[in-house]
């Protein structure tokens, strides 16, 4: 095929170096190599090849499938994977297994919705049976997307031995992990207040709470609380549910705020509530008027003060310090009284200021009068069988004859409603078993310590979580879970956990093939004590219980590979979001830390949110962000991955995603770093037979090899020493980085080094062969180093370079990557070769770049093409050390800024410094006196500046001053004609732009042979063909075009004459008029 068209790729292994398209369809290239991963079984076998080296532990997250992958997905499952292939190459056995959360309320709220489930009771009429092969039927629904998409990125992970919590064997290890907690009296039984549904019985998640908010009037009543101290003082507190007053066991103020007492002005009661709420009670709040204020005083004062019990359906609870003030911050100011009646049962907070001062026990008592509908029990007698909302009306009506009501109003809000029934939700205390985490606490953040994370101010975030860690509810009232493997009697005098199947078939004698409910729930267990038949509890796992144990679970442990899991636990990487934080990481660190006292993970990343390009949440109903498969469809997975693993994410910062930031990975660095090997490639199969010959690279003589070779060994070094320390967002820029210098910096300025040159010219054709083999050795270093992050076009790109190396001698691990093996995946990563690394060479290129990038810069300011001869140019360095370095590049500056000469210089006269504060670094330190230090740097005279610059700072207006702490500027003082200049930090450039008659006909010149060789490429015509070339040209060009013709004609090897001497009958092949280069007109004809 021609160069110039467009290729899909091809992977037919020729053995010989091929041709490389000018462009390259990136998606389709990535399907063929697919393709090509597929058929020799890419992934399996680079496995199979490490087996028996240093195993690399990895946990795979286990992702819901019912419902497509979507940038989040993709973003962890690239970390991942750029992770554990570099894990690959740097010589360990890594296995990743795919892994699937199964069961939970996602799940069940689909089939709720598909079947219109809207009760428990519907569940139980249908058989939980049903229910559940309902929920088994769509569990896996869109595995098969999951696994197109996650192959299309390039993941090698292992779908076919993957693991999924609904498994018998998982289950089973679940279970053994909770005998473990159970065994050590971790577990108990208590209550949690959670949203809760009256008509259906059954408590509601948080998701489902707030899945449907609704105007609701409801009471706004102010109560009355007399101090046992003193019968004459009120406490005054607000509520909206007054059918939790039966219930209430304490009072809570904020123990920093103010309150006052104040005495009422019509009835001469006297009141207590928070200072600024005096609004709740009184229109007018001017003291004196409605009130007079008694006596003001911080909350603090109230702790500990005993109070009449409203009712005394519950007064025995006085013995545990019941009926009492209780403090606490999370009484705030905006809203009621400041002095909030608490009900353990029916408040999150309640529960827990109640239990924290001793009022309740967890796993003991809890005053909840009301049965499974909301109906009060016989605990509260007077309002017995009353639905909770409808008993509001008769207890204010009691508490208004009792004189404890001081205030009825009725107030709409928003409220969370079922769901399902369409009815308001309460908060009430459910039944629950809980693991004691808050008396692990000081274990849980040793082990955190021994973790590493990044970024770093994650685990500072997760430290402080686990510091105030509060027991786990791991228990839930649903279906579709893994049931908890405990059995009682009744009134749970007596409770056995079960920890294996072999155990629940010796102790009951049934047969059991499944752990799901519908086949567990009717076996019975005969009761050691004689208290009858032990039934299995109701309750089904927290998923996050499960997912917790997926370390153990997904390898059947212990009851199988034993040996396999103490060898790779814990894991050396894990990887997820940080919405993880208080999720899978806290469930991991948990369990691990209580069953084996040791952390889950040794090394962590934690990645941010992708959020839609306008900064919302990606949302698939407003449709604000692009499909993933049509952007991998569009611009290739590896544009992709390199977009997401090279942006703010990867710091767990937020990310708005951008499908032009996609293109522009492909446009800015997939496509330059294409091109780079398409150039190299170009030029090594003009030489029959060229191989790679790494030891030519170990005495290049051209500095520019030298530059580039020291270079790729300072990145390797770097890419090593970032990877080791999980820090993806300095790895990457990089990686991107190396490849722009190549392209732009070693490519661009030794381009004439890999031009053909004449057969006898044996010192041309030494240094071309030095420049190909630097270049391969190069690409092959920067294939490998990419290949974790791009797998695609790393793969590519080496199908091809292989053809210049040796065969792998061995199928097992590889010592060397300069081999040709099958893909570039079973490649080791490279090592730095220390002899290479070359700082003079490094720091001579550096100031090389300073100095065309300024002669790029004058040009452009003066509207000088860069392709325009110039005379010459001047370049001012601060030392002779530094000038010693560009004197050994100058001959570069010549050929790339097309200078005739360039002069080197330290006259430190024709240069003038500059110091400029930097306000922001001198202000934190300075404060007032930046001022004086400004104006006193602004009166520095030339020698004081060129002192504080060689001793790197002075002392100025009483302070020292840094040199890092301004900014140095450099000037020419010269005021030569046609002299232009600009400066860097550290060299100061000055070019003469003047053009003279001959500079613009070699100018001239060089644009014609220019376009008489495109001309000739266009048209096909090949070097050995017999053609000439006519010309005719703007009049004012005419004597410089007739002076250049001969070198015109020698450099383009065929005649070069005036048109008028074109013979009339000679054959045209090419006629064209170019009005950029001074209105030429070239005729090629044969």
């Amino acid at each position: 095929r021609k160069g110039g068209r467009e290729r899909e790729g091809t992977m037919a292994d020729t053995g010989v170096l091929q041709e490389v398209p000018e462009r390259l369809n990136f998606p389709k290239a990535e399907e063929e190599i697919l393709a090509y991963w597929k058929k020799i079984e890419a992934f399996e076998n680079s496995g199979r090849r490490h087996e028996g080296l240093p195993e690399y532990s990895f946990y795979d997250g286990p992702p819901f499938a019912t419902g497509t992958p979507h940038y989040g997905h993709i973003l962890a499952g690239t970390i991942k994977d750029t992770v554990t292939r570099y894990a690959h190459m740097n010589g360990n056995h890594v296995v990743r297994r795919f892994g699937w959360d199964t069961h939970g309320l996602p799940i069940e709220f689909e089939i709720d919705k598909l079947l219109g489930v809207r009760t428990r009771d519907q569940v139980l009429e249908m058989g939980i049976d049903k229910y559940n092969e309902e929920c088994r039927k769509i569990v896996m629904r869109y595995s098969e997307e999951w696994r197109a998409t996650v192959t299309r990125l390039g993941r090698w992970i292992d779908f076919d031995n993957d693991y999924k919590t609904m498994n018998k064997t998982y289950m089973e290890s679940v279970w053994w992990v909770f005998s473990q907690l159970f065994e050590k009296d971790y577990v108990y039984r208590g209550f949690k207040v959670m949203p809760y549904s009256y008509p259906i019985a059954t408590p509601m998640s948080n998701f489902e709470a707030g899945s449907n908010y609704q105007n609701k009037a409801d009471p706004y009543i102010f109560v009355t609380f007399p101090l046992v101290e003193d019968p004459e003082t009120e406490l005054v507190a607000m509520t909206t549910t007054p059918w939790t007053l039966p219930s209430n066991l304490s009072l809570c103020v904020n123990p920093e705020m103010d309150y006052v007492k104040v005495c009422d002005k019509e009835t001469g009661r006297k009141l207590v509530l928070l200072k600024s709420r005096l609004s709740e009670l009184y229109k007018n709040l001017e003291d004196g008027k409605l009130f007079t204020i008694v006596e003001t005083f911080k909350g603090a004062a109230l702790k500990g003060k005993q109070y009449q019990p409203i009712f005394d359906y519950f007064e025995k609870m006085s013995e545990s310090g019941a009926f009492r003030v209780l403090t606490d911050s999370y009484v705030k100011d905006d809203a009621g009284t400041g002095v909030v009646h608490q009900a353990p049962a029916f408040g999150l907070d309640d529960f827990r200021v109640c239990e924290a001062n001793g009022i309740i026990e967890k796993g003991g008592y809890l005053p909840l009068p009301l049965d499974a509908n909301c109906r009060f029990t016989k605990e509260v007698p007077d309002y017995e069988g009353q639905l909770v909302f409808d008993a509001n009306k008769p207890i204010q009506a009691n508490l208004k004859a009792r004189k404890r009501l001081w205030k009825a109003l009725v107030k709409s809000h928003s409220y969370p409603y079922c769901w399902r029934s369409d009815t308001p939700l309460i908060y009430r205390g459910v039944p629950c078993w809980f693991i004691r985490v808050e008396k692990i606490r000081d274990r849980l953040l040793k082990n955190q310590e021994e973790t590493y994370w990044v970024p770093k101010a994650v685990s500072k975030r997760f430290e402080n979580w686990l510091a105030n860690a509060i027991d786990w509810a791991v228990s839930r009232n649903r279906f579709w879970g893994c049931p908890l493997p405990l059995w009682a009697n009744e009134d749970f005098s007596e409770i056995k956990c079960i920890e294996s199947v072999e155990m629940l078939e010796k102790l009951s004698g049934k047969k059991v093939d499944d752990l799901h409910r519908e086949h567990v729930d009717d076996i019975t267990i005969p009761s050691k004590d004689g208290k009858g038949v032990l039934r299995r509890v109701e309750e089904v796992f927290d998923c996050w219980f499960e997912s917790g144990s997926m370390p153990y679970a997904q390898l059947h442990y212990p009851f199988e590979n034993k040996e396999l899991f103490e060898k790779s636990f814990p894991a050396d990487f894990i990887a997820e979001g940080l919405d993880q934080t208080r999720g899978w990481f806290y469930t991991l660190m948990v369990l691990s830390t209580i069953v084996f006292d040791k952390p889950a993970f040794k090394n962590l990343i934690v990645n941010g949110m992708v959020l839609a390009e306008d900064g919302e949440k990606m949302s698939k109903r407003k449709k604000n962000y692009p499909d993933p498969n049509h952007v991998i469809d569009k611009y290739g997975a590896d544009a992709l991955r390199l977009y997401l693993i090279n942006s703010p994410v990867v710091r767990a910062d937020e990310l708005r995603f951008t499908e032009k930031g996609v293109k522009d990975v492909q446009k800015d660095v997939l496509l330059p770093w294409y091109h780079a090997y398409r150039f190299v490639v170009e030029h090594a199969r003009t030489h029959e037979g060229f191989q790679a010959d790494v030891s030519r690279c170990k005495n290049a003589p051209n500095v520019m090899d030298q530059w580039v070779l020291a270079v790729v060994q300072n990145l390797v070094s770097f890419v090593r020493k970032e990877m080791e320390a999980y820090r993806l967002y300095t790895v990457v820029p990089e990686l991107v980085r190396f490849i722009e210098q190549l392209t732009n910096v070693y490519i661009k300025l030794n381009r004439s080094r890999f031009r053909q040159c004449a057969p006898d010219d044996a010192a041309g054709l030494e240094d071309q062969y030095n420049a190909l083999n630097t270049s391969v050795e190069v690409l092959l270093t920067v294939c490998v180093l990419m290949a974790p992050c791009t797998p695609f076009l790393a793969e590519h790109m080496y199908f091809n370079l292989r053809a210049l190396l040796p065969p792998e001698k061995k199928a097992g691990p590889l010592e060397d990557f300069r081999v040709c093996s099958d893909s570039v995946h079973y490649l080791p990563l490279p090592k730095p070769q220390e002899d290479l690394f070359d700082a003079e060479v490094v720091e001579a290129v550096s100031i090389l770049n300073d100095a065309i990038d300024l002669g790029r810069k004058i040009r452009e300011r003066n509207t000088l093409p860069l392709k325009q001869p110039l005379s010459k140019m001047i370049v001012f360095l601060k030392s002779e050390e530094d000038l010693k370095l560009l004197d050994r590049v100058k001959g570069y500056i010549k050929e790339e800024l097309k200078l005739k000469d360039v002069i080197l210089s330290t006259d430190g006269d024709k240069v003038e410094a500059t110091l400029k504060p930097n306000g922001k670094v001198l202000g934190k330190r300075l404060r007032g006196d930046l001022k004086k230090v400004v104006a006193a740097i602004k009166k520095m005279t030339a020698e004081e500046i060129s002192d504080f610059i060689a001793n790197g700072g002075a002392d100025i207006a009483g302070h020292h001053i840094d040199l890092s702490e301004v900014y140095t500027s450099y000037s020419y003082k010269g005021t030569e004609k046609n002299m232009e200049s600009d400066a860097s930090h550290r060299v100061v450039c000055v070019l003469d732009t003047l053009v003279t008659e001959e500079l613009h006909e070699e100018f001239l010149m060089n644009q014609v042979i220019n376009l008489v060789q495109r001309m000739r490429k266009d048209c096909g015509v090949k070097p050995t063909d017999h053609i000439r070339v006519y010309y005719t040209v703007a009049e004012k060009y005419a004597a410089q075009l007739v002076h250049a013709e001969a070198k015109i004609g020698a450099a383009i090897a065929k005649p070069f004459a005036k048109l008028a001497d074109k013979p009339e009958d000679a054959n045209v092949i090419s006629d064209k008029t170019h009005k950029s280069v001074c209105n030429v007109r070239l005729v090629i004809t044969t």
